[in-house]
């Protein structure tokens, strides 16, 4: 353990490799996956009786089922229906439909806790039920389920780590690359950790920034 900071050093490229797909994988799946979780939302408090039990699947089932298992599916999936889907896309579909089912639960409170006249007065203001959505509903969700969905993406990256299964270079197969290549897994998975820590812990201070803009502008 004495050469651990030497070696960590030595491993820091590699590792800052496996950060930036980690990180770029669950950016780009929270996103989607919370546009994904409005129509969900949507669908699943809509006056349809299909569209509530297809979002009550949905989300039964994203929830009910193991991370892994999803990225399996949606990696090995579309090769049986004859689609070539690469393992990165895999990944980012994997963890975003996985995601979309929590931010759904997460934005439905955010949702119940909007004034119901608010959404009057901007219908009589002549707003459409979209400009309704987006110019006025959505901003305050967002302000609203902030700490909630930091919390999310939290939990996304740390799942992300089974998508090296996959074969994609995030930091757990770095991680296993390097224990394989060094003989070391103790010091590497150490490393790993710390880096994974890294992530999280600038995702909470970018968090807390956030909301403390958003709070001085609403004083």
């Amino acid at each position: 353990m004495g050469e651990f900071f030497p070696l960590l050093s030595s491993w820091l490229p590699m590792l800052t490799n496996g950060a930036v797909t980690t990180a770029s994988l669950c950016i780009v799946a929270i996103v989607a996956g919370f546009f994904i979780g409005v129509v969900i939302y949507l669908m699943e408090s809509g006056h349809s009786r299909t569209g509530r039990g297809f979002a009550r699947v949905y989300i039964s089932l994203f929830r009910g089922t193991p991370v892994l298992a999803q990225v399996l599916l949606c990696f090995y999936l579309p090769g049986e229906l004859g689609l070539s889907l690469p393992g990165y896309l895999a990944a980012v579909l994997a963890l975003t439909l996985n995601t979309a089912a929590y931010q759904s639960q997460i934005l439905r409170s955010g949702f119940n806790a909007i004034p119901g006249g608010q959404l009057e007065a901007a219908a009589i203001c002549g707003l459409t039920p979209r400009q309704i959505l987006w110019h006025i509903q959505i901003p305050q969700v967002l302000r609203l389920t902030m700490p909630s969905l930091i919390s999310e993406l939290i939990d996304v990256i740390k799942a992300s780590a089974v998508v090296s299964v996959i074969s994609i270079t995030d930091l757990m197969r770095v991680g296993q690359q390097l224990a394989s290549a060094t003989y070391r897994p103790l010091e590497v998975y150490i490393a790993i950790a710390l880096s994974y820590l890294v992530l999280t812990s600038l995702l909470t201070l970018s968090g807390s920034y956030v909301e403390r803009r958003w709070r001085k502008e609403g004083q």
